[in-house]
């Protein structure tokens, strides 16, 4: 399963981040994510015991969502989370050993970027996605001013402090989607909380492509 494949199905073009989560906890998040619409889920590394998580998610759900690795530094974390069942590699930074051994393994990559030059210099080691990171703190009309000179097939998601609230603008700019982390999931939040704000989400998005705000890029 791929991100395209996952939007193409009719879910939001969200990834929820799921930092903090626990391994005890993390199938009911994942569950509550499901039934809110929301099927592209990312562990970051920095949680606690995180590549149990990734094999419990990727184990009862991985038929259902795209489950992935979050906070990958080193190419051994890459080998580390593919280990685990992660299919998805996103990583807060432009490393091009993280996105070649992605590549290798044929996982999808999603490397942070703030300029162009790391913009670059992740497609040019294979990156078929970027990451626009902190994007709340660049802005939609930066991500504009980027997408006149990026690959109009290279989708750019916009991740950082990003969520219902921007969505709409962060789509109307050019991003493929935005990644949401603690507006839809904190350390400790009930799945049946989470499971409402993923709902609310894929609301929101079904209005915006109804309306015509659809991902670009």
């Amino acid at each position: 399963m791929t991100i395209g494949q996952v939007i193409e199905a009719g879910a939001p073009p969200v990834i929820a981040i799921l930092r903090g989560v626990t391994p005890e906890q993390v199938l009911d998040i994942g569950r509550g994510l499901l039934e809110g619409g929301i099927r592209v889920m990312e562990v970051p590394l920095n949680s606690p015991r995180p590549l149990e998580s990734i094999e419990r998610l990727r184990g009862a759900l991985g038929a259902q969502a795209l489950v992935g690795a979050g906070t990958v530094l080193s190419a051994a974390q890459v080998d580390d989370a593919a280990a685990a069942g992660a299919r998805l590699i996103v990583s807060p930074h432009t490393d091009p050993a993280v996105i070649r051994r992605a590549v290798a393994l044929g996982l999808e990559c999603l490397p942070g970027f703030t300029s162009p030059s790391e913009a670059f210099a992740a497609l040019a080691a294979g990156a078929p996605h970027l990451k626009l990171f902190p994007a709340a703190s660049l802005g939609p009309g930066y991500l504009k001013a980027l997408r006149e000179v990026l690959p109009r097939t290279s989708g750019v998601w916009a991740v950082g402090g990003t969520g219902a609230h921007d969505l709409a603008a962060w789509l109307e700019a050019g991003a493929a989607g935005i990644g949401v982390g603690g507006s839809l999931y904190r350390a400790g939040d009930a799945a049946s909380v989470v499971r409402d704000r993923a709902r609310a989400l894929h609301d929101l998005w079904r209005g915006l492509a109804a309306s015509g705000a659809r991902a670009r890029g």
